[in-house]
Order: structure tokens, then C-alpha cells, then sequence
């Protein structure tokens, strides 16, 4: 019973990560398509301001080390967000 699961399993990763599966068009001389690149997202402003107030802040909530202090990223990112908001009245 056991071997049936091991067998079962290994087919179905062999299955899953096959790399030997042919590709139509290249045999038929065809170049595959080539997929249309996205535009780039549009930054919004609080977005940007949100960024600047973060690198901001983000110094005082690390140690001398420069890794974060405990629940320094949770408290600077808030802090950061707080000050955008203000910043955008």
C-alpha cells in the first residue's frame, strides 16, 4: 500500500515538472509569440509622499546595526502613513 502512494506521488511530480514537452510552433519554424509589455503603473502622490516620509522616519526605528528595533517596521510604517495623511491636508 504504501509503495502504490510512493509511485502515485512520483508520478505526478514527474507530471507536474516535465521539461521535455515539445513546443508546436518552434518545430514548424514559427517563432512563439512574444506577449505586449504592460505600461508601467502610475505612481500615485500619496504613494510618493508616503515613500519620502518612510525613508524619513525609517532611521529612528532601527538599531546601530541598521536591522529594525522589535515592532520597529509596524511602528515606522504607521508613522509614516500618519505623516502622509497630515502632509496631504
Amino acid at each position: 500500500m504504501n509503495s502504490d502512494w510512493e509511485a502515485g506521488y512520483a508520478a505526478g511530480y514527474r507530471a507536474a515538472h516535465r521539461t521535455d514537452v515539445r513546443d508546436i510552433t518552434s518545430d514548424r519554424g514559427e517563432t512563439p509569440p512574444k506577449p505586449e509589455k504592460k505600461a508601467p503603473r502610475k505612481v500615485s502622490a500619496y504613494s510618493k509622499r508616503y515613500g519620502r516620509e518612510f525613508r524619513r522616519i525609517a532611521p529612528k526605528h532601527k538599531t546601530k546595526s541598521g536591522s529594525w528595533k522589535k515592532d520597529g517596521f509596524k511602528r515606522a510604517q504607521k508613522a509614516a502613513h500618519a505623516a502622509a495623511r497630515r502632509a496631504k491636508k
